[in-house]
């Protein structure tokens, strides 16, 4: 008992690793009792030298601690292994657990692409794209090959390579991430992306991290990899309200997404990782550096060489304004308010043609701004509107005001603005129906009609004057004179017949343009003078058509109804000649050409207005401020009749001067059943330039009077009763003129 004891106390220090000089003695007794069995021994008292050897060999190991370190990594090793394998049980529930809660797979069904509508002008191309994507949907084919190639190089390199979730892409943004110590690099695949677009909320929860893996697997079992690369593009979200690849190109570039450069495709790409940020319209300077590190990743991926790298480098940075600028953008709102209309809920891709001309579009809003360049600030006007048309009603330019990206309010279809002296035209008009004509006399005197005293712009009066040079100079005096004689209501129907909808007050200063209308409806209604006499209906919407080319919509303003006796027309255009001659609109003059039109401003300078045509445009033009603060004098005739000029001399250019309709001498028509007059007795008797009921409305009359056989000097009681003016108004100085032949011959 005491020799084991004695034993056992010198074996313990050599399990902690413990040296003594008795080792072999220790080691061949522990042999012993080791091997001995009640004290007998086995084969002699000595062990062998191989047992020895072997016994030392381990315990030189274990003093070094080389078993613990082993069983250390075994250790490791089985924990994780255990670990993995419940982790792996774990994952497996919640993706069944979160999978049960998402409906079958046989109904997962892509969502249709939110409607296009693509708007053209006449010459075919593109105004504008409308729509909650902005843009329509290009393929991978059609659009420029940098797009795709720089996506792919900055947001999943190993998209053709995966299978919807890219393992060693997420541990590769992980490791980035943990070692930089802050988010620099997302896991999510391509098709990760577009199923979270397509089908999932933005919140970042783990059910629909599930949900986003299981999509993306769906993905792309039922999809080419390019179909999936092409739905993304023409979905993804590129920052200030621009969906898909067209739509950020024509915000960014103004071009088609088919057009794009290497550095334009770069700076695309790069906004995927923040898009409202790093706008270029936001941010320049950041949008530029992100674009510079998408070159870098194309050229890791061997998309591009370094000279290419080279050269994008050195082209300009893009520079994009705040909103989408363009005046052709009141003409796609425009385009927009109307659709619903024509073809009820937009459910499926438009294509919209258009009668816009983009070249006379341009020159217009260049012609406006320049005026306000230069002339704004110092007269105190802040905007402008325009409006040009053919003889159908067609619009050919539309400007809304100085600046869509400043202010997309429609300043040309939407305001309602007095007309002023712009409005005489319809009042001449009338008068001309009940048988005055430009050589009758007025006597410019003072007038009263009530309680209302119109007076002269320059307060001066000339006497007696014809209406062709009352026109001219815009006497107000003889104005209200020939509302009273003609009926302000017979003044109403005859603009309504000509194209104004706005409403009108029946009152004797709507000889002075107090009713307010719209630009485009005042200048439509100036067209019939320019076309002969026919209705023009202001459209700017000739088809609608879906993507296969099925025709929804074709506009019918071919055919118009006449609404003006061309005698009228012809009368009226020679007195609008005058004022463009030697009247009010002198500055409107357009050389070598014949224009005809009218100047209007309105109470304390607040509008000024020009309204004109040539045989080809009809345009009308105004200035003020939204407010409605007063401008420093500026009147129909001197900024807006510049503005008018410019314009209208840009877009005559190159064409060959014509007269406009009835200014070479009357041309009456008849209507089919009637001879042409044989003698002066006819034309006194009426018979002379009336046309068929059915082809426009009869002229009015006043009471007890016959349309042509009126005296053309003696005022007409008003057709409404209750508007009877005094009997100051339309008197002459001296006695009641003889109608001659004279006066017949030359319209007096």
């Amino acid at each position: 008992m005491a020799g084991n004891r004695t034993s056992g106390q010198r074996i313990e220090p050599s399990f902690e690793g413990g040296r003594s000089r008795d080792d072999g003695d220790l080691s061949m007794n522990a042999g012993e009792r080791v091997s001995g069995g009640g004290g007998k021994k086995s084969g002699g008292s000595k062990p062998s030298a191989k047992k020895t050897s072997e016994r030392k060999t381990r315990r030189r190991g274990g003093s070094r601690g080389g078993g613990g370190l082993t069983g250390l990594i075994r250790s490791l090793v089985y924990w994780c292994v255990v670990l993995g394998i419940w982790g792996a049980i774990g994952v497996g529930g919640l993706v069944l657990y979160y999978g049960s809660r998402m409906p079958s797979a046989t109904t997962w069904a892509i969502p249709d692409r939110p409607p296009n509508v693509k708007i053209l002008a006449v010459s075919g191309d593109i105004i504008a794209n409308r729509g909650t994507t902005g843009g329509e949907a290009l393929s991978l084919e059609n659009m420029s090959p940098y797009i795709p190639q720089a996506v792919i190089a900055i947001e999943d390199r190993r998209f053709y390579s995966h299978f919807g979730v890219d393992p060693l892409g997420l541990a590769r943004a992980m490791l980035t991430n943990v070692t930089t110590g802050r988010m620099v690099q997302g896991g999510s695949t391509i098709t990760q992306q577009l199923a979270k677009n397509l089908f999932l909320s933005p919140e970042r929860t783990l059910e629909r991290k599930v949900q986003e893996v299981l999509l993306s697997v769906w993905l792309e079992q039922k999809y080419t990899k390019d179909q999936i690369l092409a739905m993304y593009l023409n979905r993804v979200f590129f920052g200030s309200n621009a969906y898909g690849v067209e739509a950020a190109s024509r915000r960014y570039f103004n071009k088609s997404a088919r057009d794009v450069n290497l550095g334009e495709a770069a700076l695309l790409a790069g906004l995927l990782k923040a898009p409202s940020r790093l706008s270029p319209a936001r941010d320049p300077k950041a949008a530029e550096e992100r674009a510079q590190v998408v070159l870098g990743a194309m050229r890791e991926e061997g998309f591009v060489t370094d000279s290419e790298i080279k050269t994008a480098m050195s082209q300009t940075p893009t520079k994009a304004k705040s909103f989408w600028s363009g005046a052709q953008y009141y003409v796609a709102d425009m385009v927009m308010d109307q659709l619903p209309g024509m073809v009820g809920e937009i459910s499926q891709d438009l294509i919209v043609d258009t009668t816009l001309d983009l070249n006379l579009e341009k020159k217009a809003e260049e012609t406006l701004a320049e005026s306000l360049d230069a002339s704004g600030q110092k007269l105190d006007v802040s905007q402008a509107a325009l409006v040009s048309i053919d003889g159908t009603g067609a619009i050919r330019a539309l400007v809304g005001g100085r600046d869509y990206a400043e202010s997309q309010f429609d300043r040309a279809v939407k305001a309602r603005r007095q007309p002023g002296s712009a409005f005489k035209p319809f009042v001449y008009a009338a008068a001309m129906e009940i048988g005055r004509t430009p050589m009758s006399i007025r006597n410019d005197a003072p007038v009263r009609i009530g309680n209302w005293t119109p007076e002269n712009y320059d307060q001066k009066y000339r006497g007696e004057v014809t209406l062709a040079n009352a026109l001219a100079n815009s006497l107000n005096t003889i104005a209200a004179q020939l509302v009273m004689e003609v009926g302000p209501q017979n003044v109403i129907k005859l603009a309504r017949r000509l194209g104004i909808e706005s409403e009108m007050q029946s009152n004797a200063s709507i000889a002075l343009g107090t009713s307010e209308v719209s630009l485009v409806e005042l200048t439509s209604a100036y067209a019939p003078f320019m076309n002969g006499g026919f209705k023009a209906t202001p459209h700017v919407i000739r088809r609608i058509s879906t993507a296969d080319g099925t025709v929804l919509y074709e506009n019918t303003y071919d055919n118009p109804p006449r609404v003006l006796d061309p005698a009228v027309v012809s009368e009226m255009n020679q007195m609008m000649v005058g004022v463009i001659d030697h009247g009010t609109g002198k500055a409107a003059r357009l050389k070598g050409w014949q224009a005809a039109g009218k100047s209007g401003t309105t109470q304390s300078f607040r509008d000024a207005l020009f309204v004109g045509f040539t045989n080809n445009l009809t345009t009308g033009v105004w200035f003020g401020n939204d407010d409605g603060k007063s401008m420093k004098k500026v009147t129909g005739g001197g900024l807006p009749a510049k503005a008018w000029h410019d314009f209208m001399t840009a877009a005559h250019e190159g064409l060959s001067p014509s007269p406009i309709f009835g200014t070479t001498g009357i041309q009456p028509t008849f209507d089919d059943n009637q001879a042409a007059p044989e003698s002066v007795g006819d034309v006194i008797s009426g018979t002379f330039g009336n046309g068929a009921a059915d082809e426009f409305p009869r002229a009015p009359v006043a009471n007890g009077q016959t349309a042509g056989t009126q005296d053309f000097d003696q005022p007409a009681q008003a057709a409404n009763s209750g508007l009877t003016p005094p009997a100051d108004v339309g008197e002459t100085t001296g006695a009641t003129r003889r109608t001659t032949l004279f006066d017949i011959l030359t319209g007096g």
